[in-house]
């Protein structure tokens, strides 16, 4: 598990950057306005938080540690990052395309940061 954990990261750093630069990119191209890139910007987050859940069980089950305290802390606050994204969809109705985008790349650098730390 700890394996798939670590080449899950990947993927989810990759889904996070390709959404990022799609909803960037819509921001001035409106034929990139689909209802699929808000599907996988959906992926690309779900990923995300089942990325933190199996570290969580990872950390737990296989009594393995974080290779240092921020690690869990940039987990963290991928988690908190999603949920900020979401509520603030509402009140920034004009610039969701931008929040989105920037929000997606940000999860992505935070996942990066993330995987780095033990290295």
């Amino acid at each position: 598990m700890a394996e798939f954990h670590e080449q899950f990261a990947w993927v989810v750093v990759a889904l996070n950057a390709a959404a990022g630069l799609w909803v960037l990119a819509a921001n001035w191209l409106e034929q990139l306005r689909r209802r699929e890139m808000w599907w996988f910007v959906g992926v690309a987050q779900l990923a995300m938080m089942a990325q933190v859940v199996i570290g969580v069980i990872v950390q737990n089950q296989e009594g393995r540690e974080a290779p240092d305290d921020f690690h869990l802390f940039y987990g963290f606050l991928t988690v908190v990052s999603v949920g900020i994204l979401y509520s603030y969809r509402q009140q920034v109705h004009q610039h969701l395309y931008l929040l989105y985008g920037l929000g997606s790349l940000w999860i992505m650098g935070l996942g990066m940061r993330a995987l780095f730390l033990g290295t």
